[in-house]
């Protein structure tokens, strides 16, 4: 192997932007793409732990993919990289390797074939509950990043939120808990805060208690797990932040549980949704309304639950970038008494 470049910089100028190029062999094109995304999120993976330019240098044949795709150009003493390659924080990174791991297992899933009929509204036999352990680790874990994004940057700017949630006896509910990781994530956050996980997969919640089993007590001692569907939560004026992965629920079960949702908020507290952002390129817009109709979820965007929360009698409402093309925070409080 040659000498490791010493420095990894970034595309210069305006970011050249990669083409999807079919060419005369779509088919062969779009196997070649799910390759490169292999390359992608195994360049990635590696990096967690290691130098970026040690792990380009490691795989030349792996990098000549990246290279092919646009993402990578090497010049002899080190490589210049897509944004997109630049390492983030420690955990942020792991989380994004967590999400795209999880992308890519769906999508053999889905290629792979159903083991049963479609739904009437194309879901997938079993929605999430058909998905392997990993693939729901992998889609857990990712969900810390989104955690730490609210806690750090969103829940500073809701009036009033951060005062009640320092205050003893807050309390947080995480509607489809999935692993438990963005559970984990608000009570470290929120040390005075306990923290109500729900979510219909009794499998999910067995991972979740064996997640939670490896965090330090005085956080995992804070979160609570049940199993309950949100469509039929009826507690109320109980919790001072609700966090709701809008994308996971039905279409038929979203406009029901909002309601519910917003009756179980303190009057004053915020409801906070994650959906996803109505993306300008055809393939991923039509990729993204897929997998979340796939997975039993629902294909409404930023703009769409922004007005489903305000029917809901919410006001306030505001929105909140994650990461470029990560989700997009959806924030509305419960009007004070």
């Amino acid at each position: 192997m040659s000498a490791v470049p010493e420095q990894v910089s970034v595309f210069p100028g305006p970011v050249p932007e990669p083409v999807l190029r079919l060419g005369p062999s779509p088919a062969a094109a779009l196997e070649a793409a799910a390759w490169a995304a292999a390359a992608l999120v195994g360049t990635l993976r590696d990096a967690l732990d290691t130098p970026l330019a040690e792990v380009l240098a490691a795989d030349p044949r792996r990098t000549a993919v990246l290279e092919s795709a646009g993402l990578v150009r090497a010049d002899g003493t080190g490589f210049t990289v897509h944004p997109s390659l630049v390492p983030a924080d420690g955990p942020t990174a792991r989380s994004a390797v967590q999400a795209r791991l999880s992308g890519l297992r769906q999508a053999v899933s889905a290629a792979a074939g159903p083991d049963g009929p479609s739904g009437p509204d194309g879901s997938a036999p079993g929605g999430w509950a058909a998905q392997s352990d990993e693939v729901l680790l992998n889609q857990g874990r990712a969900s810390a990043a989104t955690g730490r994004a609210l806690a750090d940057k969103v829940v500073p700017r809701l009036t009033g939120l951060a005062e009640r949630l320092a205050a003893p006896g807050a309390r947080i509910l995480d509607v489809g808990t999935g692993v438990a990781a963005l559970a984990t994530v608000f009570a470290e956050r929120f040390p005075q805060a306990t923290v109500a996980g729900i979510d219909v997969l009794d499998r999910v919640l067995r991972l979740a208690r064996a997640e939670l089993a490896a965090v330090p007590a005085v956080v995992a001692d804070r979160v609570t797990l049940r199993q309950q569907d949100v469509a039929e939560l009826a507690e109320r004026d109980a919790y001072e932040l609700v966090w709701l992965p809008a994308p996971f629920l039905s279409e038929q079960a979203l406009p029901s549980a909002l309601p519910r949702l917003a009756g179980a908020l303190v009057p004053g507290g915020w409801l906070v949704a994650g959906t996803n952002p109505a993306s300008e390129e055809p393939l991923l817009r039509s990729v993204g309304r897929w997998v979340a109709v796939r997975n039993g979820g629902n294909s409404y965007d930023t703009a769409a639950m922004t007005a489903a929360v305000e029917s809901a009698g919410l006001g306030e409402a505001r929105t909140f970038p994650t990461v470029p093309g990560g989700p997009v925070l959806v924030a509305a409080r419960r009007p004070q008494v």
